[in-house]
């Protein structure tokens, strides 16, 4: 029997890394800021703004790190180096896609971008995407940014893999929609070992 799924795309923070939500409580326990302050900001118009311009490439890393120091109330410095400290790979997962390639399934990474080249936090450097897996969409690149359909179109288009025989894994809900309505395998990745174990089994894989 043949592999139902050739095609496997995976989002960058919180899927191929640590769980964001851990890292930004982290974060927020080194700046000594009150549970929850980032989030609120990041959920505030003002922060979904930023985020939004960031990710398109409107702005630069430094322009985010100027104005989200001003939401949070502290000093913008390196602000995205700061708050990725505990970013660490999700070995687990990037175990999976490493099997998956060498079983002849196509992979890609599909991110709404953190860092453009020569920006000082660089979250993507350690990691060499491009050598690892066969497409790699960072959304600044494009001007297009997850949730939107087009960036899914884009990189099914470079995967040279049909949409229903991809599965798309990331850790927002939200990016989660498109790809079902485009008719991909989705999950919400929000635990490493589980997300391992789900693609594992999803892609006939054999446990590591």
């Amino acid at each position: 029997m043949g592999r139902r799924f050739g095609g496997l795309i995976l989002d960058f923070a919180g899927v191929l890394t640590s769980n964001m939500v851990e890292v930004i409580d982290l974060f927020e326990v080194r700046e000594r800021l009150p549970a929850g302050r980032f989030l609120r900001a990041w959920a505030s118009p003002e922060g979904q703004e930023l985020y939004r311009r960031l990710e398109l490439g409107e702005i630069s890393q430094r322009d985010w790190n100027e104005g989200f120091g001003a939401l949070l109330g502290i000093p913008p410095a390196n602000l995205m180096g700061r708050l990725l400290e505990d970013l660490f790979p999700a070995y687990d997962v990037l175990k999976v896609a490493r099997q998956a390639r060498t079983a002849g399934i196509r992979t890609a990474v599909l991110s709404n971008s953190l860092a453009r080249p020569g920006d000082l936090c660089d979250p993507y450097a350690a990691y060499n995407l491009q050598r690892d897996f066969d497409v790699v969409v960072l959304s600044a690149d494009h001007g297009i940014r997850k949730p939107d359909l087009a960036i899914f179109e884009l990189t099914l288009n470079q995967l040279g893999v049909p949409a229903a025989s991809c599965v798309f894994a990331d850790d927002t809900e939200a990016n989660l929609v498109p790809a079902h309505q485009m008719g991909m395998t989705v999950i919400h990745a929000l635990d490493e070992r589980e997300t391992a174990t789900r693609l594992r089994g999803l892609l006939q894989l054999r446990p590591a």
